[in-house]
């Protein structure tokens, strides 16, 4: 037993084999002769001994993955055991996930890809759903030997997706790797023209019919409108189109999508219209400019249409359509309200009529298109709330409720005081909800509390004062009586929209509320690595604790005590990378809110300060978590980003709130961390936040006793950052690194008249060949701010003249665009 590492771990797991290996020789060997009806081939039981040993524990093997690679490459080609095929081809994505790099699969031939596609191709029948996963790591591992194979890819996942004498589950697999293969390689697949040919054999699945007797399973409910979308193959051929719009150009999508929407739309087989609208609504968030600005009349036009087709399947898929579309392109749809509204009351006022599914589109259109209809809702009000109301009344099935409850929330949103007619029965509907115990009304009861939070936040304080208080007991009440996550979260978001309205009701029972929150927060209760209710109501403990810490005004000294060592707590030991973020936003809301008090005990300075260092850092426990943990790697990775955004966001508001030579230590340790993501080799958005933040902390320096001097001090660290922003490909770094220099000018003063020369300078070449308006706009504000710390330092004409030839360039080439 040959060791080539002196890691004991490495030796420990070649003896672990070689034991157990032997162990089993013995065992079959024992079988085989005692039994001659047993015919275990050894090697099998090799390779699934292998196939288990690397996958509970890759690392100490890594030294011996080539030899293993090679001996793969002959295995998969034994078509006759598909056993061996599959445990290898099980291995090889175990490795290939875990390594990721050239140097692993370099042993591979050429032709490997080709040997493993024939290897899936014979499993299809049996196992190819999971080996198929190691196209998923090959494509995700960028190493070179995919990318003269990725139309191989395609097209035997095209093959396969679209066999209908499959089950579903391979089907499903095949097209989600496609999909996952353009959201990775989308310029490779424009670039080996692969759309066409998706799109070409992608199509028929989406508008396919169900077979004879069956329904699409949105379109297959029951009375009790649990719609269970599984995947299927219509739904991932919609993700691919939906996958194509967020990563690939709009021009070159639509000029391949349109003719076959158009063929769908006009067809009278209502599955390829029905086809033809899904087809629209998944375009709608990619795309979302090209379609708010080339095509939304037309669009909208063909969906109003849609609502009064005579199947209706069609009609169902339309009402999805202009719910994405009053999601995904807003405020402009929003401007069709006098189109749009008849329609959809038209379908609310068949409430009793319609399948759930069908209510529930409509919902879920009304309440996306009203979020910015505000005033022009009045005209509405009287037929929506007799429609709301009635259902409330009348309706027996509780999801109808539900959606019902859910949309007077957004009606309010929309039309805050215009409700105030209509506050004395949704409150009295409202009240049986309220105060159920039973579990089947527990959607309704949650629900209803999201819903009064709203009203309490827009109705109007005088309408809304008196029930502050019951509101309060109420949420209490139900806490203490039912253990239920989703429902303590809404008594939180209540809570919090009481105080907004009517704090001193807290005050009494600010103990009692603060107390469950904070258990909450610290609690490892249902926490599982896919998010959940438990999760959802850390994160709105989190919120709610921030805004009553700042509308409780004479207790609010007392709060801050309470909350603020919590939120650093859990910053630093909570698991989940949404909740830290959630405490993150809090904190910095807080800090926004009530500057100053937040810092009245001297150690909560250096507390958060240090707490920001450790998530830019990347040393809090959430970061910590491997990728194994992670349900979605992606998502996981875009929070890992928006947590290092929500602690940089909070430097500037710390600046702002302290004498800045209080703030100068923490200053110091914090700058490094924010500079070293503006390097060249940082990614644009990278260079984009950090120069940002810098512009932030400076502005803020303006405004605080001894800013000058520590901005001034600090200029010979920040200058070269800035200007080189300035030099940036990227006009959103570009724009912030002008924003920075001009807030430089102004918090240092004096300090800096020797920098002027150089700044103007660069200015100067900006404004030459700068077209973007957001840079010259604060390149103009910078220019100002120059000249009213140093009106003296500034050559005043040459500047102005230089500055309006450039902007005379600029409305030029506006005015012919």
């Amino acid at each position: 037993c040959e060791t080539t590492s002196n890691n004991f771990s490495h030796q420990l797991a070649i003896l672990l084999i070689f034991v157990l290996i032997s162990v089993l020789f013995c065992f079959v060997f024992f079988q085989l002769f005692s039994d001659r009806s047993v015919r275990l081939p050894i090697f099998l039981v090799g390779l699934l001994l292998l196939n288990k040993v690397i996958d509970s524990n890759p690392e100490p093997f890594k030294p011996h993955f080539c030899q293993v690679l090679q001996l793969f490459s002959a295995v998969l080609q034994d078509h006759n055991n598909p056993t061996a095929v599959y445990y290898c081809i099980l291995t090889l994505t175990v490795i290939i996930a875990y390594t990721g790099s050239e140097e692993m699969v370099r042993p591979l031939k050429e032709c490997f890809m080709c040997v493993l596609i024939v290897a899936l191709k014979h499993l299809i029948k049996d196992q190819a759903s999971e080996a198929m996963e190691v196209l998923n790591e090959l494509m995700e591992s960028e190493v070179s030997i995919i990318v003269h194979h990725v139309a191989d890819v395609v097209h035997f996942c095209l093959e396969v997706g679209s066999d209908i004498t499959l089950g579903n589950l391979v089907r499903v697999k095949a097209l989600s790797s496609i999909a996952f293969l353009i959201k990775l390689k989308s310029k490779t697949v424009l670039k080996q023209k692969l759309m066409n040919p998706i799109l070409q054999a992608i199509f028929p699945i989406l508008t396919a019919a169900p077979p004879p007797g069956e329904q699409d399973p949105e379109d297959n409910e029951d009375d009790s409108g649990d719609c269970t979308e599984n995947d299927n193959p219509k739904h991932c051929a919609a993700q691919i189109i939906d996958t194509m719009a967020l990563h690939m150009p709009p021009e070159k999508l639509f000029q391949q999508l349109m003719p076959r929407i158009e063929t769908c739309l006009v067809h009278e087989n209502p599955y390829e219209r029905k086809g033809g609208l899904m087809c629209l609504a998944v375009l709608a968030e990619g795309c979302a400019d090209h379609i708010r600005t080339k095509m939304l009349s037309s669009v909208l036009q063909t969906v109003c249409c849609s609502l009064s087709d005579s199947d209706q399947v069609v009609r169902c898929a339309g009402l999805f359509a202009l719910g994405q579309f009053s999601e995904h392109l807003q405020p402009e749809v929003s401007k069709y309200y006098a189109d749009l509204m008849p329609l959809l009351l038209g379908y609310l006022s068949s409430l009793n009529q319609a399948k759930i599914g069908h209510v529930t589109k409509a919902f879920y259109a009304l309440e996306n298109f009203m979020e910015n209809l505000g005033s022009d809702i009045e005209p509405y009000l009287p037929t929506l709330m007799d429609t709301m109301l009635s259902a409330l009344n009348n309706t027996e099935n509780f999801k109808i409720k539900e959606l019902t409850v859910s949309a007077i929330g957004a009606i309010a949103n929309a039309a805050k005081e215009l409700l105030v007619p209509y506050f004395p029965p949704v409150i009295e509907s409202l009240k049986g909800f309220l105060t159920t115990t039973t579990e089947d009304m527990r959607a309704l009861q949650t629900q209803s509390f999201d819903t009064l939070s709203v009203l309490a936040r827009t109705i109007g304080k005088d309408v809304f004062s008196p029930l502050a208080a019951e509101c309060i007991h109420l949420g209490l009440n139900l806490t203490d009586t039912i253990d239920d996550p989703d429902l303590r979260r809404c008594t939180y978001s209540l809570y919090s929209a009481v105080s907004t309205v009517t704090p001193d009701c807290l005050t009494p029972h600010l103990t009692a509320i603060t107390t469950v929150m904070l258990l909450a927060l610290k609690s490892n209760e249902g926490i599982t690595v896919k998010s959940n209710s438990y999760i959802d109501e850390k994160e709105d403990a989190c919120d709610a604790l921030g805004e009553i810490a700042f509308n409780t005004g004479s207790a609010l000294l007392k709060l801050l005590d309470i909350v603020l060592p919590c939120f650093v707590e859990t910053i630093q030991t909570e698991n989940e990378r949404q909740v830290v973020m959630g405490v993150l936003e809090s904190l910095n809301n807080v800090i926004k809110s009530c500057k100053e008090e937040v810092f009245i005990n001297p150690l909560r300075l250096k507390e958060i300060s240090f707490v920001i260092r450790d998530v830019l850092k990347k040393k809090t426990v959430c970061q910590d978590v491997g990728e194994d943990d992670a349900d979605d790697e992606d998502q996981q990775a875009e929070y890992d980003a928006m947590l290092q955004e929500f602690a940089g966001e909070g430097i500037p508001l710390l600046a702002a709130s302290v004498p800045a030579g209080n703030f100068a230590p923490f200053l110091d340790d914090l700058l490094p961390l924010i500079i070293s993501k503006a390097k060249s080799s940082c990614t644009v958005a990278d260079r984009s936040f950090a120069v940002g933040v810098i512009g932030e902390i400076l502005q803020a320096l303006v405004r605080v006793s001894g800013g000058r001097e520590v901005a001034g001090r600090l200029s010979n660290r920040l200058l070269p950052v800035l200007v080189a922003g300035v030099k940036d490909g990227d006009p959103e770094v570009r724009n912030n690194s002008v924003f920075g220099l001009g807030c430089l000018a102004e918090a240092a003063g004096p300090i800096i008249v020797s920098d002027y020369p150089m700044m103007l300078s660069v200015f100067s070449n900006l404004l030459i060949k700068e077209s973007d308006s957001r840079v010259i706009d604060n390149l103009c504000a910078a220019l100002s701010r120059m000249i009213m710390s140093n009106v003296n330092a500034v050559p005043l004409e040459q500047v102005l003249l230089n500055t309006f030839r450039a902007l005379h360039v600029v409305l030029v080439q506006s005015m012919l665009s």
